[in-house]
């Protein structure tokens, strides 16, 4: 595959990372813990999930081939864990 691939292919995975990540925060977390309804937690969580390995194990296997530095590599991790991370890290290092 090469890398113009690889890049668009991690696009993709941090843009959906980052819409489950809020659709997880903003609408399923306020329909469990204030309306008693946590079947949408249990879907968009696991969506969640699996796309959050997919964003790391897709930033750890694009560190070589960008080039990236060991700061911009924490970025790019760190930036998995915040709400709106992977949509500036898709913006400012893709």
């Amino acid at each position: 595959m090469s890398l113009e691939k690889k890049v668009r292919l991690f696009k993709w995975i941090s843009i959906l990372e980052g819409v489950s990540f809020l659709l997880l925060l903003f609408i399923a977390m306020p329909l469990k813990y204030i309306f008693e309804m946590p079947e949408m937690v249990k879907q968009v969580g696991m969506a969640h999930g699996i796309l959050f390995m997919a964003y790391i194990l897709g930033g750890v296997l694009l560190i070589k081939p960008m080039n990236w530095s060991l700061t911009q590599i924490g970025i790019i991790l760190g930036c998995s864990v915040l709400p709106f991370g992977p949509f500036y890290v898709e913006k400012k290092y893709l």
